[in-house]
């Protein structure tokens, strides 16, 4: 490059260029209004999902009961995101065990609050959390996801490009900012998911971590570490499951999560310079949010748990540090982990997760295994949080 040649008008020409492509890309994918729509799916893929036969989805069709479905050429049914709630409900009312079609809350059950964390790039931390949330909400949950990682990738999974959508604001920071924060509500946006709503994310965030040292050095406003759980406080009756995609740094952010989870989820790719990273991580978060707990924070928490994640079965070192994190630390490492899969890759490509984009798209093998995996990972993380509502 030429001494003459400014990097950063270069940066902004490159930004400015990409962005201009990004959204002709997603008009592309998704017109005319660049807004995005589940699929509809199977009685199969629904029978599976609710915990039933397909053939007594067929019976309670053919009996009048249930929504209305969609009949293609072939015979089969097809449902909609809201036909499979409104399948849930009518099968909880008619279940003499309650929760059985509904997991979610019920009495005093607490809400929870899973952070996904790790600082390191590359360690599948958007997408396992994209997978869980989505998982959840198909499964009767009521989840709020919630991007607070400036680079929103997670929001563009789900069809949000912020530099167009979020022009005039609209991500955590506006709820947090230490003037003028706006209600929790208003920055919640609803998914093509039935039972998902999300906060997006862009750079606005970036500002909380530009003004909380002013903030604590004029002593003004309540303590950073508060901030998102008090607006979680102000919908907290409205879902069952909160998911927040945390920034790949250990910032003011990142602590103020932390410090309203009631869960903590870290995902490791099974490497050694990914496992080193991460020491370095755990040693950082430890040291920080204890200086947080002595100034009053709640370091309380249901569970913790390690993720392994782009997992090769086939590889030899992999295999190893897999071993080595279990002798370490034993069942806090959940015991299925997220393959590596081309499946979850390609869906990447056209900014889906697997549980978006149609099977045929893939061969079988290669979508049923990384679904497997997926559905076995998101499983064990429900039953975490089905056992801290002590079931």
């Amino acid at each position: 490059m030429g001494r003459n040649e400014r990097i950063d008008l270069l940066v902004g020409d490159h930004a400015a260029r990409l962005s201009e492509r990004l959204q002709a890309h997603r008009e592309q994918l998704f017109p005319p209004h660049a807004r995005k729509e589940l699929r509809k799916f199977t009685s199969g893929e629904v029978a599976q999902l609710l915990g039933v036969k397909d053939a007594y989805l067929r019976k309670l069709h053919l009996d009048g009961k249930g929504p209305e479905v969609e009949i293609r050429g072939n015979g089969r049914r097809y449902y909609a995101p809201d036909d499979i709630a409104e399948l849930r409900n009518l099968l909880e009312k008619g279940t003499k065990t309650p929760g059985t079609y509904l997991p979610g809350r019920r009495g005093d059950d607490h809400l929870q609050v899973i952070t996904v964390i790790n600082f390191k790039g590359g360690s599948g931390k958007t997408t396992t959390a994209a997978h869980l949330a989505q998982k959840a909400a198909l499964d009767g949950y009521r989840v709020l996801a919630i991007d607070l990682d400036p680079q929103a990738s997670l929001s563009a999974l789900h069809g949000f490009q912020p530099e167009f959508d979020l022009l005039d604001g609209g991500t955590l920071y506006d709820a947090i900012r230490y003037d003028d924060p706006v209600p929790m509500r208003d920055v919640i946006q609803k998914t093509y998911f039935h039972g998902l709503d999300i906060v997006p994310g862009n750079l606005d965030l970036m500002e909380f971590e530009h003004e909380t040292p002013r903030a604590l050095a004029a002593r003004s406003g309540n303590l950073f570490f508060t901030r998102v759980g008090d607006k979680l406080a102000e919908v907290e009756r409205e879902y069952d499951l909160v998911v927040i995609d945390c920034p790949p740094q250990l910032g003011f952010l990142t602590m103020s999560a932390l410090s309203a989870a009631t869960a903590v989820l870290v995902t490791v790719h099974p490497q050694m310079l990914d496992v080193m990273s991460m020491c370095q991580f755990l040693l950082m978060t430890s040291n920080l949010l204890g200086v947080v707990s002595e100034a009053g924070g709640d370091m309380g928490y249901d569970w913790m748990r390690y993720v392994v994640t782009r997992y090769e079965p086939g590889d030899g070192p992999q295999n190893q540090m897999v071993s080595f994190m279990r002798s370490m630390f034993g069942s806090h490492v959940l015991n299925h982990p997220v393959l590596k899969s081309t499946a979850i890759s390609d869906a990447g490509i056209t900014k889906q997760t697997l549980y978006e984009v149609e099977k045929n798209q893939f061969t079988r093998t290669t979508y049923e295994r990384a679904m497997e995996s997926l559905n076995a990972v998101n499983g064990e993380i429900l039953d975490l949080v089905q056992q801290a509502w002590g079931r």
